[in-house]
């Protein structure tokens, strides 16, 4: 169904609208059979990402979601129904930061009134370690937003997401000196990841939520597309491209090393390595089971799949 103006469809406030989550939200409630009003933010309304959402009937607005903004924040929320809300950690790599603004977003949409909030959250992962894991500040920052939220009087749905497959595209392959490429992670090759085609699927399990007959309180969602291990990654990739793809077990000193030749500040791929640690000893959802997929709308994508769609003309050359 095209998405409506019609003031008595439900008015869906989504935050990083031009992002792979809150696009993925779209998208999800553009194709439901229910009629919805989205009011998308975005830092640069004008973006060719922007404009293609205005013209599905999105209303974009421009708004910069940092504390010294709160002013207009707050009204931008004014009206909504429900809301969507994620933070941008790669963007500073500040924890202190994520929580604030997390904060600021739980605190919006309270003096909106909204019946829900889905917010996307993550494991508190020096919790669920007993303390031996704590560099995780991306998850942990998170996490503790969802505690504030949950504590605010919001009703709030935490929706987690998986790996994103989206990665491998990005990076996540390094070739190697005979001409292979690896995927080297600080994890066993037969550890099983909660990987999430983001773009395709995660913004299903937002609509499931939003769409369930009464706001289901409190609930936690574990997304997931596969469940697979990064040994069988690699062999569907090289499956689905042709080249020679293999899984290398690399310590965490190297992988926050590779991280940092790939570009990433040092704090946060010392951060990112620390992660797969974590997942190596905990499980993804730190030993939590991710949400079944029954409900949803359609299909999630498996990795063979998201292989075989993907232009891999980038990530492997």
């Amino acid at each position: 169904m095209t998405i409506t103006q019609a003031t008595s469809a439900p008015l869906i406030a989504v935050v990083g609208a031009t992002g792979l989550q809150g696009g993925s939200v779209i998208k999800a409630l553009s194709e439901s059979g229910k009629p919805y009003r989205i009011r998308g933010f975005t830092r640069d309304a004008t973006k060719a990402a922007a404009e293609a959402l205005k013209k599905q009937g999105v209303e974009m607005v421009t708004l910069n979601l940092v504390v010294e903004n709160k002013e207009e924040v707050y009204k931008a929320f004014a009206g909504a129904d429900y809301a969507f809300l994620v933070t941008s950690f790669q963007e500073h790599y500040s924890k202190e930061r994520e929580i604030s603004e997390g904060k600021m977003l739980i605190d919006a949409t309270k003096a909106a009134g909204v019946k829900g909030v889905v917010w996307s959250g993550l494991s508190n992962v020096a919790k669920l370690s007993g303390g031996k894991y704590t560099n995780v500040t991306n998850f942990d920052g998170k996490a503790l937003v969802t505690e504030y939220g949950r504590a605010s009087g919001v009703p709030l749905v935490d929706v987690q997401a998986g790996l994103y497959y989206a990665g491998f595209l990005k990076g996540l392959l390094v070739k190697q000196p005979d001409g292979t490429y690896a995927i080297s992670w600080a994890t066993k090759p037969t550890t099983v990841i909660s990987m999430i085609d983001v773009e395709n699927d995660f913004g299903l399990y937002v609509r499931w939520v939003l769409e369930m007959p009464v706001f289901p309180d409190g609930l936690e969602v574990r997304t997931s597309s596969e469940n697979i291990t990064p040994e069988e990654m690699a062999r569907q990739i090289s499956e689905g491209t042709g080249k020679t793809v293999v899984f290398k077990q690399i310590s965490v000193e190297e992988t926050a090393q590779l991280l940092v030749s790939l570009g990433y500040p040092p704090a946060g791929a010392a951060e990112i390595a620390e992660e797969f640690l974590f997942f190596d000893e905990f499980g993804f959802y730190g030993g939590a089971e991710t949400t079944s997929t029954e409900g949803l709308a359609r299909p999630t994508r498996t990795f063979a799949e998201f292989v075989k769609g993907a232009d891999w003309s980038k990530a492997l050359v």
